[in-house]
């Protein structure tokens, strides 16, 4: 399965805007709180110019690009934790993805509502994560009435996990994310209970600000957080336009951008193979070891693995050929233990 990122903001923010422009589906954009209900999911090829110049050396005959999907959730308001607005649905939406893109207005506009009547990026993020935060603390006292119950019978793992529970609220009481936690994720156990809480604030998160053109440059409680910046209807006008009417009006897409740093908030790095069928980029987690990524091929790939022949796609153009490659000592082979590294063109022997 695919990993998500999850669209998320205020209602009247661009968030269905963005996904129609991302993923060129057609969705229901209408100046009124809580226009999308259900979510829409829509794939997004991740634009990679490293594929291409492999297609154009090896003459492949198909290129294949990666994917992620983008979820496009209802807009959430103050009090969602407590089920105001469509917040339980909310919610739920985004547990389910795997990394949250939330869209903060950042323009002016008389014509286009703002829930709360007035544009205050820095607010609008603030009602977001503590929605998020008070959604989080509920989901942890459960959890500490459970484990407590635990301790009380001397359960080891209980009393780890406890202690890691109660960190976790001690940072969200101060209005801080729990993935800036510090956490012993070599601890098992640790890992059981912070997976099976789900957090929403665990998820990686970014900022995509939808400013204006022209528009002042962004107040520095804004710029220092991970984030994009795009006019997200100059993206959906684009989407309307070929290449060349674009190109006429002087109008270029920040879409590339955006879809480059959603991948590596995944913790996601790409590999290639490449010869005169095709050239396809493939998709592991960084750390991912040689039969891992050949699990991404197929589960054969990955259980029958003896080794693979890697070599940097920048080192394989620069030799002119994979015999030229393999004179040079370039093109290695590596065994299980062989850790991937992003660009890496295999080829797996099984």
């Amino acid at each position: 399965m695919a990993l998500q990122i999850g669209i998320v903001g205020l209602p009247n923010v661009g968030k269905s805007t963005l996904f129609k422009a991302l993923t060129r589906n057609p969705v229901d954009i209408n100046n009124y709180p809580f226009c999308t209900i259900e979510p829409n999911v829509g794939i997004v090829t991740v634009p990679d110019n490293r594929l291409l110049k492999l297609a154009d050396f090896s003459r492949s005959a198909k290129t294949v690009p990666t994917a992620i999907e983008f979820v496009d959730i209802a807009g959430l308001v103050e009090g969602a934790s407590k089920g105001e607005g469509l917040g339980n649905k909310f919610l739920a939406n985004i547990r389910e993805v795997d990394a949250i893109a939330q869209v903060v207005r950042v323009f002016a506009n008389d014509d286009i509502t703002h829930v709360a009547n007035k544009v205050d990026p820095v607010n609008d993020i603030e009602v977001i994560e503590t929605e998020l935060i008070l959604a989080d603390l509920a989901t942890i006292e459960k959890t500490i009435v459970r484990l407590s119950k635990s301790v009380k019978s001397n359960d080891k793992d209980a009393i780890a996990q406890l202690e890691v529970v109660e960190s976790l609220k001690v940072l969200l009481d101060n209005g801080k994310l729990a993935g800036t936690a510090q956490i012993d994720i070599e601890h098992e156990p640790t890992q059981d209970i912070v997976r099976e809480m789900s957090l929403l604030t665990m998820k990686p998160m970014m900022y995509v600000y939808n400013t204006t053109e022209g528009q002042a440059a962004l107040p520095s409680n804004l710029e220092q957080r991970p984030h994009v910046q795009l006019d997200i209807k100059i993206e959906e006008e684009l989407i309307e336009m070929s290449p060349e009417e674009a190109g006429e009006l002087g109008m270029e897409t920040s879409l590339p951008g955006l879809i480059t740093r959603a991948y590596d908030l995944l913790g996601l790095q790409t590999f290639f193979t490449t010869g005169e069928t095709e050239s396809r980029a493939w998709t592991v987690k960084k750390g991912a070891t040689a039969p891992e990524a050949g699990g991404a091929i197929h589960s054969d790939f990955q259980e029958k693995f003896i080794r693979a022949d890697v070599i940097p796609w920048d080192t394989l153009l620069g030799a002119g050929s994979y015999g030229a490659a393999r004179d040079a000592g370039t093109l290695k082979t590596v065994g299980k233990d062989y850790l991937m590294a992003d660009g890496d063109v295999v080829e797996f022997k099984i």
